[in-house]
């Protein structure tokens, strides 16, 4: 049997859920009654895997989950992941937040549980906390089914990471078809690292935090629209990710009835996209790079040479994702350059040497592009 057991390849996460007009005070003002009924449309379709986390909603939604999910179905109709952060050390030993999530949201386990947003920044906090040792525990005591972990990190430390912990038997991972070939995000050479240790993987952001519903430039939506008026743009992106073999389950954090709709329509019956699709959305990634604001080909002839040693490309795809994206506050790409900086140089680190500007086959000024770089991220 697979670790992951979801019917279909869909996820609801428990992240963005609806909201009143009015403030109430409660549960972060979430419209718990269209949520209700979101879960029961998502169930009835045949879908079944729900994530959630304690910081989702203001440490509102496990509750939120207890309340429209697990009060109301019983287990076998459903399987539940949740996560430990870091910053829930302040809350007490990782054990005890775990206890208190399984109350939270009303269970006697959870199906998946995860080590959260781990990166080359924080993994040694992640051992010496004891939170590994901890889900070991927990699952060995039938409080977790599975152990996981997320990561917003490259394939490098994802190999390294599953080679010293062969344990954990799956990763979420940020994958979308903009970010696929990223030179800082790498979804592609993640996936793959993935799929080389044999453990199946769940997408987060496939339509990259609502860019690629409804931020891709006319042409393509017209392209899309063409080839067939029915889909949804943000279907196109969820499709992609659910079409590569070892995705076992795309998450999407889902508004309101509409969007669930729309989701659950289009998976419901799920075929992964053809060679014309394919086709239209390599032309889409085209149309959107080319509205970028560097224009890196990401060829690094730059990098052997830098004295700084500074992963230039890198930066420079993190940053016109970044300028790319609808949010403002936080954004993945922001948490790839902060944790690239930890074991790699900074954009401020250049000295102005030139010699990147000397063989840059496109002739970027780099160096005035790095300030910005560094001007906008740190």
């Amino acid at each position: 049997m697979s670790v992951i057991e979801s019917k279909k390849k869909l996820g609801f996460g428990m992240m963005r859920l609806p909201k009143l007009a009015e403030e109430t005070g409660e549960l972060d003002n979430v419209d718990l009654e269209q949520v209700k009924e979101m879960v029961d449309t998502f169930i009835q379709r045949g879908f079944t895997y729900f994530d959630t986390a304690w910081m989702y909603h203001n440490r509102n939604s496990e509750q939120i989950v207890k309340l429209a999910l697990t009060d109301r179905y019983s287990h076998d109709q459903y399987t539940l992941a949740t996560k430990y952060h870091l910053a829930y050390q302040k809350d007490g030993t990782p054990e005890e937040v775990f206890l208190g999530q399984l109350e939270r949201c009303g269970v006697e386990y959870f199906d998946y549980y995860l080590l959260h947003d781990m990166g080359h920044d924080n993994y040694e906090k992640f051992q010496e906390c004891g939170a590994f040792d901890m889900v070991m525990k927990m699952k060995a005591e039938g409080k977790i089914r599975h152990v996981g972990f997320s990561c917003h990190d490259k394939a490098d430390f994802l190999d390294k990471v599953l080679t010293e912990h062969p344990e954990l038997e799956f990763v979420q991972i940020q994958l979308n078809y903009l970010d696929w070939e990223s030179a800082g995000i790498q979804a592609h050479a993640a996936y793959d690292t993935i799929t080389k240790h044999g453990k199946p993987v769940i997408v987060m952001e496939p339509v990259k935090g609502g860019m690629l519903a409804n931020r891709i430039p006319e042409e393509v939506e017209k392209a899309f629209k063409a080839y067939d008026p029915d889909l949804s743009v943000p279907s196109w992106a969820v499709r992609f990710a659910a079409s590569h073999d070892n995705v076992a389950v795309v998450l999407s954090g889902m508004s309101d009835m509409a969007q669930l709709l729309d989701n659950t329509g289009y998976m419901q019956d799920f075929k992964p996209l053809d060679e014309k699709e394919l086709e239209l959305i390599q032309h889409a990634v085209k149309k959107i790079n080319e509205g970028i604001e560097i224009q890196c080909t990401g060829c690094s002839y730059c990098t052997p040479g830098c004295p700084m040693n500074i992963p230039i490309p890198e930066y420079f795809s993190l940053y016109n994702a970044d300028k790319n994206e609808a949010r403002t506050d936080w954004t993945t790409q922001r948490e790839f350059y902060n944790r690239t900086i930890t074991h790699e140089s900074k954009a401020s680190d250049c000295v102005g040497c030139g010699q990147c500007e000397g063989i840059c086959p496109q002739h970027l000024p780099i160096i005035e592009n790095l300030k910005k770089v560094a001007e906008h991220f740190e």
